[in-house]
């Protein structure tokens, strides 16, 4: 790993687009908890089954976990962004393929931070309103999104960084 280049991956217009967006859903999403904690009652939802009806409640302090957790795994990611030679390969990276897989590994972590944030935002969003009384659920497609998401993505990565590394 000492010996992979250090080169700086220029941001492109996709790479500006989901930064914005990660940022603009945790800004929304902690604007959103100030506006309606005072409305919340003591004790809120804190965990869904896979139905996704509420089946575990705290105090409503622990409405804050969530931004808290987004904005500093968020923050952690976008950094760790800077230094893509440090991040895990499964080939060799020489000078010739240091851009093309610094680049795939920083859109990677681009595209987990913008999936877990939004994760988290609407998580949050189901939080609040079921705790104000409404009738929502998280829904069972939640889990089945999550489950296949997890699934797919690594599917994905392996076969394209397989490809973008043919010689």
């Amino acid at each position: 790993m000492n010996d992979r280049p250090k080169i700086k991956v220029p941001f492109e217009p996709i790479d500006i687009i989901v930064e914005v967006i990660s940022m603009t859903i945790l800004v929304l999403m902690t604007i959103y908890t100030i506006i309606e904690y005072k409305n919340l009652p003591e004790s809120i939802p804190t965990h869904f089954n896979a139905q996704g009806v509420a089946d575990d409640f705290s105090g409503k302090s622990m409405i804050w976990t969530l931004p808290v957790i987004g904005i500093v795994m968020y923050l952690g990611l976008f950094f760790l962004n800077k230094f893509p030679h440090i991040h895990n390969y499964m080939v060799n990276i020489t000078e010739e393929n240091a851009l093309k897989n610094y680049r795939f590994s920083t859109r990677i972590l681009r595209g987990v931070n913008l999936c877990t944030v939004a994760l988290f935002a609407y998580i949050q969003y189901t939080i609040i309103t079921s705790s104000k009384g409404e009738n929502i659920t998280i829904g069972s497609w939640f889990l089945t999104i999550v489950l296949g998401l997890t699934i797919l993505l690594p599917t994905f990565i392996l076969i394209y960084q397989k490809k973008i590394n043919k010689t």
